[in-house]
């Protein structure tokens, strides 16, 4: 009894495991993705490069962050982008994720691609801008929304679900229930310690008698 109680404890937090919700960046290496190593807005690609941008909810590490989908090939997307004298073209993949990735009220628009063509000096950033406008940065240059892609939100923390913002709990009613209809959290956990001292203090009596 004790050891179930335990086990209820200790594998609640794991069902409530946080990621966050944002825009990864990726580098076309081959044929596969590589997270990469710079921001866009210091990132300087070469002429025939594909870079890709994918939101989604996911751990902050580039282990668990979800890659862009679809075709990635450069003469593909840069087929009706003729070559200029003097600039450079960069294909993009915009990977705006799926539902259960959009914020709350927000349906994320279809993946596209695009071809920029922009100064041989330019920066990933200058690319994105060029074809997927409006763009959104927070204070600290975390790119936030492409194409006004989501309206609002930059990072933000979630659930394990990905529907519920973490740092924002649902308000409990004093029947002990959320505001989605199931058992808050405090109830779960005060009952779970109820049971845990209970078990004890039974343990407690058995080693006495014995």
């Amino acid at each position: 009894m004790l050891a179930a109680a335990l086990v209820l404890l200790t594998a609640a937090p794991a069902a409530q495991a946080a990621g966050y919700r944002y825009w990864s960046f990726w580098d076309r290496d081959g044929k596969q993705w590589a997270y990469a190593t710079q921001g866009p807005s210091t990132a300087r690609p070469d002429d025939g490069d594909v870079q890709g941008f994918r939101f989604a909810v996911s751990a902050d590490s580039k282990d668990d962050a979800a890659q862009p989908r679809g075709a990635a090939d450069f003469a593909a997307i840069c087929a009706k982008t003729p070559a200029e004298d003097g600039r450079k073209r960069i294909a993009l993949v915009l990977d705006f994720g799926t539902p259960g990735d959009a914020p709350g009220g927000e349906t994320p628009p279809k993946p596209r691609t695009a071809c920029a063509r922009v100064a041989e000096d330019a920066t990933t950033a200058e690319a994105l801008a060029a074809v997927a406008k409006p763009l959104r940065y927070d204070n600290n240059a975390l790119l936030c929304a492409i194409d006004d892609y989501p309206k609002k939100g930059c990072g933000e923390q979630v659930s394990g679900d990905g529907r519920k913002d973490s740092t924002k709990p649902a308000a409990a009613d004093k029947s002990g229930k959320d505001d989605d209809g199931g058992p808050s959290v405090g109830l779960i956990a005060g009952g779970a310690a109820v049971v845990l001292l209970g078990a004890a203090a039974i343990w407690q009596a058995r080693r006495r008698r014995g």
